[in-house]
């Protein structure tokens, strides 16, 4: 597991108006939190935490946090607790650090790859179902894996691999579902009518109907003001 040293200081101004101005700045407000104790608000640089998570191991990175404005500097190692984007555009808003021991386990969630290729795909044309795309895993925090690859060569049409057949990394205990599906391989007609069938309880609506729907959908919400032209039609 990689370490990335980051440096960041304590955030004394709160408030939607102070952190944008703070991003103004090129700094990104932040927060880190220690079992027991009470949370500290930080600020860090954009650039510098941009770099920390764009390592192989994504946002399960280990960081050691050199903390500056205390009376004593501080070191923590800490690790990605949650991180706040904006909607539309995605970019980093707010990002949420939680203190860790190296000798205590810890849960986090890790990306599933796929290894080889199905001979269910290969020779007989099936189409391979990529079902759970990441696993909840307990470990060590120098145990965390970047992710956690399935050989699925043997899988032919119709078979599936489960949670339960996935061997871990050593001190890597998966904490899903072990019945649950990892992937599958079906007959390639079989997934074009699943994808055709309407959901269960979904009713198609006639051409008519929907046409209908769509001019209803048009008609401006109580308050919204219409436009001129159309007062003016209605007047004379």
């Amino acid at each position: 597991m990689e370490f990335i040293d980051l440096n960041a200081s304590l955030r004394e101004g709160t408030g939607k108006q102070f952190n944008k101005k703070l991003r103004t700045e090129g700094l990104m407000p932040a927060i880190i939190y220690k079992k027991g104790e009470d949370s500290m608000s930080l600020k860090i640089y954009r650039k510098d935490l941009l770099k920390a998570l764009h390592t192989e191991a994504g946002e399960n990175v280990i960081i050691r946090l050199h903390i500056d404005g205390l009376k004593k500097k501080k070191e923590s190692t800490v690790i990605v607790k949650e991180i706040q984007r904006e909607p539309v555009k995605d970019y980093i808003l707010h990002v949420d650090f939680q203190e860790i021991s190296l000798t205590e386990t810890l849960k986090v969630k890790v990306p599933i790859a796929s290894k080889g290729e199905a001979i269910g795909v290969k020779q007989d044309e099936g189409v391979l179902q990529h079902v759970l795309w990441e696993a909840e895993i307990e470990c060590l925090p120098t145990n965390i894996p970047e992710k956690i690859e399935v050989d699925i060569s043997n899988l032919k049409i119709g078979e599936s691999i489960h949670v339960k057949d996935i061997q871990p990394p050593e001190g890597v205990k998966i904490l899903e579902d072990p019945e649950g599906v990892v992937f599958g391989v079906e007959h390639a007609k079989a997934v074009e009518d699943i994808i055709a069938a309407p959901a269960e309880g979904e009713v198609q609506e006639p051409e008519v109907i929907k046409e209908k729907k769509e001019k209803e959908e048009e008609v401006p919400a109580e308050g919204v003001e219409k436009p001129a032209e159309e007062k003016k039609e209605k007047k004379e």
